[in-house]
């Protein structure tokens, strides 16, 4: 780190980094200085120049505080610290100037624009604007453009900050948006027309600080001040990001991003930020009893009394699905366990071994990626199976870090060096004798489920760490589905993974796997949130919520614990999922000992405490794996179809509309003839 400065800002004296600029220096200060370009996360523009500031002893105009270091300042007269005012007379009058000129083409639409009451043109016209209006000309249009059925575009407002453009082209790793034109002929715009082919495209409608870019599906339907926010975790994927989800009455009216640095920055991908259409189509809002081949309603007590009655003295096994929380993954265990039966988290068939942290989840973090110089991909297209992470992996690799990868070439949105999509391939890597100059290197090695769901997965896993060891590298296993690393740590495992679980099993408990096809023979009770696969194959449906209708515990994919809350109720006569099998295990006479979240909660961390470690991600024993017997199989991803992952998504319209989109993408143009 270089040796701190002295600064002086605003009659206030601080020490900072001298490679920081002037508006992060003001930001240390504790003083706000507004922006529109300028975002941490983003290269620096310097274009709105609504972030002007006075240099004492400077030039005689002011700076653009976003575009200038602490060291490029001058000192003060003998020796004394650099100076510079945020909200001087100079400074003032730039500021309203600059707002003025913001201004004059920018259309009265506040009654009607959804930024409004969000808006950072509105707030900071408010702090640094004028009461009048000098112009009298026609204010400039311009037509608005088709990015897709995610983000809406209204082009007359916007104040050609290109944040839009910056985050697409750094962040995204797409190249379709771009400036064209001078002066007043100057707009942002999309090339050929084309519509945003990025599953992160939604983060620039939160970029926006005004109302050019809004959301499409959520446009038109409330106000930010008529919502309930909530901060809770997201189970898209396994990355665990954080989210705010806002509701209006029972309904979810749209998700938006939290900042973890850890975890998700700031980002989302749309699958998180668009699903919510999902949550109130296709749901289970009753219990159902299939009779005489048909699914007719039942009552509460009615359903449990079957269920009961089915269960006991019977072979029962229970599956875990993707978005389950750990504590209904735990109350199921407990519950079948106590009845003599199996229960299984690995529903996709990955080859995880039980009881060894550092095998199914690694030893790395995810902010590793940042610091690492050589970056190692095995089985895993991260730009589906987690999007968010892989613009952090772009990240790394813009800035200079290597990056390889084992498994069929795809678009990442940056460039990697393939080394085979075969298991030669890593076996050949592994075994390479890796010189002290590497060894010295930050390294990861990321290692996807797509790898490890063939009958040799547990040997891919083998080689994977012995390749961590070899090269001194940390590892991290890319998991798919968000509730997978906290079962694993309940123990929801049965030696032999998922066939030997429901083996012979006369009655199976599905809580909320959809991703598995049950075959005919077996009793199934199926408890779930929507009306999917599994509840298709059910015998009696018990309704449960989903992940914004109940407080629960994730365990991302780096292992570290995080806790969701809920934001709204499940529909009709759906109960929280713990709930229902407490009142399960009451009717089979096998009572839990819990009354309440609470006391199911202290239950689960008793048998795991580092669950009770909210946000941090415990250090996990290194248990390297001795079968090394690789088969012959290439590599396949885990992730077809990014869009249909989980029930949710599947019962979303528009999920439905952005998979067929990409579908499309992928066709063979036909020539016209």
């Amino acid at each position: 780190m270089a040796d701190l400065r002295k600064i002086k800002i605003d009659d206030k004296v601080i020490e900072v980094d001298p490679n920081l600029t002037l508006i992060q220096a003001c930001e240390q200060a504790g003083i706000e200085v507004p922006r529109f370009c300028y975002h941490e996360r983003l290269s620096i523009a310097g274009n709105c120049r609504m972030c002007l500031v006075e240099v004492v002893g400077g030039p005689p105009k002011p700076a653009a505080s976003c575009a200038m270091q602490v060291k490029d300042l001058r000192p003060g007269p003998e020796g004394a610290p650099s100076e510079i005012r945020t909200n001087s007379p100079m400074v003032r009058k730039a500021r309203e100037g600059v707002m003025e000129f913001l201004l004059i083409n920018h259309p009265l639409d506040c009654p009607i624009c959804d930024q409004g009451g969000e808006c950072d043109l509105q707030d900071q016209a408010m702090a640094y604007g004028v009461d009048f209006s000098r112009y009298r000309e026609p204010k400039r249009a311009t037509e608005d453009l088709n990015l897709g059925p995610l983000v809406e575009t209204h082009m007359t407002r916007c104040i050609s900050c290109t944040r839009c453009v910056r985050f697409t082209t750094e962040v995204a790793g797409i190249t379709q948006m771009g400036q064209t034109g001078r002066g007043e002929d100057s707009e942002i715009t999309s090339y050929l027309n084309e519509t945003l082919n990025s599953n992160m495209q939604g983060n620039i409608i939160d970029l926006c600080p005004v109302g050019a870019l809004v959301s499409k599906p959520y446009a038109f339907t409330a106000r930010p001040w008529e919502l309930t926010k909530t901060e809770t975790i997201d189970v898209m994927d396994a990355l665990g990001s954080n989210i705010r989800v806002d509701t209006k009455g029972r309904e979810v009216m749209r998700i938006l991003p939290r900042n973890n640095d850890g975890v998700n920055e700031e980002w989302i991908n749309d699958k998180t930020r668009f699903v919510w259409d999902g949550l109130r189509r296709q749901r289970l809002d009753r219990p159902y009893i299939r009779q005489n081949g048909k699914l007719r309603p039942a009552s509460w007590p009615e359903a449990l009394e079957t269920v009961a009655r089915a269960m006991k003295g019977r072979k029962v096994a229970g599956l875990i699905g993707d978005l389950v929380p750990v504590e209904a993954a735990f109350s199921l265990k407990q519950l079948i366990e106590g009845l003599g039966g199996t229960v299984e988290c690995r529903t996709d068939g990955a080859r995880l071994p039980a009881g060894n942290r550092s095998a199914y989840v690694g030893n790395a973090t995810i902010a590793d990626i940042d610091t690492a110089e050589m970056i190692q991909l095995i089985g895993t297209n991260p730009r589906d199976e987690a999007p968010v992470l892989n613009s952090r992996l772009r990240r790394a690799w813009a800035r200079g870090a290597q990056i390889g990868l084992i498994g069929e070439p795809v678009d990442l949105t940056y460039d990697y060096a393939h080394v085979g999509n075969d298991r030669a391939a890593l076996e050949k890597l592994s075994s390479l004798e890796i010189g002290e100059a590497t060894r010295a290197k930050p390294t990861l090695i990321i290692l996807g489920q797509g790898a490890i769901r063939e009958a040799d997965g547990e040997a891919v896993l083998a080689h994977a760490m012995k390749l961590a060891e070899n090269s001194n590298s940390k590892l991290l296993i890319l998991h798919t589905a968000a509730s997978r690393v906290g079962a694993m740590d309940v123990g929801a495992v049965t030696e032999g993974g998922l066939t030997a679980a429901i083996e012979g099993a006369e009655v199976i408990y599905n809580l909320g796997a959809d991703e598995v096809e049950i075959a005919p023979g077996a009793f199934v009770v199926y408890q779930g949130s929507h009306g999917d696969r599994g509840a298709h194959r059910a015998d009696v449906i018990l309704p449960g919520a989903c992940y914004t209708e109940e407080s629960g515990l994730f365990v991302n994919t780096e292992g570290r614990p995080q806790l969701a809350l809920r934001a709204n109720f499940a529909p009709g006569e759906g109960k929280e999922n713990w709930a229902i099998l407490r009142a399960l295990s009451a009717e089979l006479g096998k009572t839990q000992p819990w009354d309440n979240m609470a006391g199911l909660r202290r239950k689960l961390v008793e048998a795991v405490p580092h669950l009770a470690q909210l946000d941090r991600v415990p250090d996990n024993a290194w248990q390297p794996l001795t079968r090394f017997d690789l088969g012959q199989a290439g590599f396949r991803y885990a992730i077809t179809d990014f869009y249909l992952t989980n029930p949710i998504a599947r019962s979303s319209p528009l999920m439905g509309e952005l998979s067929a989109m990409a579908a499309a993408r992928l066709a063979p143009p036909l020539a016209a003839e």
